[in-house]
């Protein structure tokens, strides 16, 4: 609908779509300045003072993302500690771990590198909203930047811009990271996508075009080959990793799709593999950390002293810069998920 058509219907259009400014009261999340941004049956919001990172997502009410017995929680005293990182993730929608390092907490001679890195509950500065009309519909559009630095150590910049065009059921992200120091520093990136409980479910099926499949560990070993579905929740059942090796169409893209045909919905996540080349799998069936979390990435699941053993841990070069681009789809109806899934098969031959 264009914009002189909708006037016809409305007076204001925050009825139907916006970008709000909030900021939260109670509890962990006290002071934590979010964007809430509605378009149409679609909700989400970002995290100001957490890298903009997306805190929930929902469509028609129903939430799709996985959210931590800690509860939405602003920045604490745990966020760069070790191994009680864990106090302090509370998954959302996504959150981005990096920039110099991810997964398992790991300290060598120059440093401690937390659990998951800085870059999840770095602050955004620059921050901006917009709603604008362009030739494409009403643009409700949230940016901002990350720096993460240290006196006579790295100077790492990420540029983020997330948007939504009013009438569809896409979110954009698009990354630019830029290394604004004078040497060569490190640039470990992963972008932690959580589904979550009504949409994740028993009845919840990944479709993910993954040539081969590879457990982490032993707790993950035998359960390759049911990657692909959801358990019953289980009572202090261990998490399982799984190490994808991901076909790409020519022009560098991959996707995965999760479908709840219970709920007769669907998410698409698309991304450029470009810089991405790595995807890992997370899944836990634990009664009350119930989680599948897809996670393209820049580098292993096995982290930083991995790659610094094996001689390849990605460098950027000063005043290089990297840019990255995912978009999330929801997919609603059959029809809808009928016709991604067909094109997904016809895609990656699967």
């Amino acid at each position: 609908m264009d914009k002189k058509e909708l006037y016809r219907y409305v007076g204001n259009l925050q009825q139907m779509a916006y970008v709000r400014k909030v900021t939260c009261e109670d509890g962990r999340s006290s002071g934590l300045r979010m964007y809430e941004v509605k378009n149409g049956c679609m909700e989400y919001q970002l995290m100001c003072d957490k890298c903009l990172d997306m805190a929930g997502l929902s469509y028609k009410g129903i939430n799709m993302n996985f959210l931590s017995k800690p509860g939405l929680q602003g920045r604490n005293h745990y966020d760069t500690n070790g191994q009680e990182a864990l106090r302090s993730i509370m998954g959302g929608m996504f959150f981005t771990a990096g920039l110099e390092n991810i997964c398992a907490p790991y300290k060598n001679d120059t440093g401690d590198y937390p659990m998951h890195g800085r870059i999840r509950t770095t602050p955004a500065e620059e921050i901006s909203s917009s709603q604008e009309w362009t030739k494409d519909g009403l643009v409700l559009k949230v940016s901002g930047t990350m720096r993460e630095a240290e006196l006579f150590g790295e100077n790492m910049v990420l540029r983020r811009s997330i948007e939504t065009i009013a009438g569809t059921k896409s979110v954009k992200i698009t990354d630019e990271v830029e290394n604004e120091a004078y040497r060569d520093e490190p640039l470990m990136l992963l972008y932690h996508i959580n589904l979550g409980y009504p949409f994740l479910t028993p009845e919840t099926m990944l479709f993910i075009p993954t040539r081969s499949v590879t457990a982490r560990d032993d707790d993950a070993k035998g359960h390759e080959a049911s990657y692909d579905v959801m358990d019953e929740p289980k009572e202090n059942e261990p998490e399982y990793v799984f190490i994808h090796d991901m076909k790409q169409t020519k022009d560098n893209r991959s996707w995965v799709i999760a479908v709840n045909d219970e709920l007769g919905l669907g998410l698409k996540i698309e991304y450029d593999t470009t810089n991405l080349p790595y995807f890992m799998e997370w899944k836990s069936t634990a009664a009350g950390d119930y989680v599948i979390g897809l996670e393209p990435s820049n580098s292993s699941v096995y982290g930083r002293g991995y790659h610094e053993k094996n001689g390849d841990l990605h460098m950027l070069k000063p005043f290089e810069k990297e840019k990255n681009e995912l978009v999330f789809t929801i997919l609603d109806g059959q029809e809808e998920i009928q016709a991604e899934l067909e094109k997904f098969k016809n895609t990656f031959r699967v």
